[in-house]
């Protein structure tokens, strides 16, 4: 009986093909009466490639057991992203943590990932594919990375708009992609 959950654990483990990408990892160090205490910090984050994505950091003495805690918190704090037609962000979002402010735009197919460093590995774990984004003010890892995932987590996805304005969910899609060809026949010079 045993074995056979093991097993069951192995292959769910295997299926669930998590990409885990390192941040930063820094030397930091604690002032005692003996001395100084030095240990390891490490950022990661962990994406299935399908629109989840967790982060975390944690402490160690050496850098793979830093590592090592990081993941296994990420994997603890994943949170799901709804993703439009699987490749980008339903709707243009901001978030600000500390002195860190980042802006997230949807963008059409082919595109790209257009981000910087922790931005980067945040949206290639969680699997966008075209993402145009701006950070404004401080280049802080930890606090770019944590207003990355409070710009994603109020990414809402339209069926929860449905219900919550009493409609069906086709008439909002058929609203939301009315209101974008309106957007791009306006923006056509005129004569």
């Amino acid at each position: 009986m045993v074995r056979a959950n093991e097993n069951s654990k192995k292959t769910k483990e295997a299926q669930e093909q998590l990409i885990e990408k390192l941040v930063s990892v820094r030397r930091v160090t604690k002032v005692v009466k003996g001395g100084k205490n030095m240990r390891f910090s490490a950022l990661v984050v962990i994406g299935d490639g399908k629109g989840r994505v967790g982060v975390a950091s944690a402490k160690a003495r050496e850098v793979p057991d830093a590592v090592k805690k990081a993941s296994a918190k990420a994997k603890r704090s994943m949170i799901r992203v709804s993703l439009k037609e699987g490749r980008t962000i339903r709707h243009d979002v901001s978030a600000r943590v500390g002195a860190g402010h980042v802006f997230l735009r949807t963008a059409p197919a082919g595109t790209g990932v257009i981000a910087g460093g922790p931005m980067r590995a945040v949206f290639e774990a969680m699997g966008v594919q075209d993402i145009v984004s701006k950070s404004v003010g401080s280049g802080n890892y930890h606090n770019m990375v944590r207003a990355t995932f409070a710009a994603l987590r109020s990414v809402v996805p339209p069926k929860y708009v449905a219900a919550k304005l009493g409609k069906k969910l086709p008439d909002v899609l058929a609203r939301l992609n009315s209101g974008k060809e309106q957007a791009v026949v306006s923006e056509e010079p005129k004569d």
